[in-house]
This record gives structure tokens, C-alpha cells and sequence, in this order.
């Protein structure tokens, strides 16, 4: 008796990754191998830059902050100093989005820490 093979099950999956492939430059899109390729190597990426997106906020949080508090007459690392040793507990994307939002605010945190 001959091989029994689900061509329903195959082809669906190659027509789900290639359909994921689509607007990809050149081969990549149409020619099966070098699209399942691409759609791997896509998913580490994705994967990296989940983790690279949260240093990138950080990172803006902290120029955001540091930016509000010369403002102030503070540079950054006197201010988180300055919260830490009154016991203040907020985070950096909290302190950010006052500084930018509400300067009141900020202005009214860093009154409290001088």
C-alpha cells in the first residue's frame, strides 16, 4: 500500500508562513525555502528587540528626567539620590511622564527632595 501524505496539512502550512512573508524584498516573499528562513531568523529579532524596547524606555525615561531636573538645578543622579534618601518611591516612566505632562508636578517632587 503507498505512503499516505497530508498534502491539505502541508500546504496550509507553507501558505500560513508564506502569507506572513508577504512585503518581503524579493525571494524572500514567493520561494518557500528562503521565506521559512526569513520568518525564522524575523522571530529571533522580535525576540531580541522585546528586550532591547524596554532598555530603549529606560533609557529615554532617564534623558527625559534629566533634562526636567537641570531645569531645576539638579542634575539626574542628585535627584534619584534625593528620592531614594527621602524615601520617595516612584519610577522612572512615572518621573518622565510628569516632567514632560506636568511640570507642576515635577517641580512640586523635586521642591519636596531639596
Amino acid at each position: 500500500m503507498p505512503r499516505s501524505v497530508n498534502h491539505v496539512a502541508s500546504r496550509a502550512k507553507r501558505k500560513r508562513i508564506l502569507k506572513l512573508t508577504r512585503g518581503y524584498f524579493g525571494a524572500r516573499k514567493n520561494v518557500w525555502t528562503v521565506a521559512k528562513n526569513t520568518w525564522e531568523k524575523g522571530l529571533t529579532y522580535a525576540y531580541r528587540d522585546r528586550r532591547n524596547k524596554k532598555r530603549n524606555f529606560r533609557a529615554l525615561w532617564i534623558q527625559r528626567i534629566n533634562a526636567a531636573a537641570r531645569l531645576e538645578g539638579l542634575s539626574y543622579s542628585q535627584l534619584m539620590g534625593a528620592l531614594h534618601k527621602n524615601g520617595i518611591e516612584i519610577n522612572r516612566k512615572v518621573l518622565a511622564d510628569l516632567a514632560v505632562n506636568n511640570a507642576a508636578a515635577f517641580k512640586a517632587i523635586v521642591e519636596k527632595v531639596k
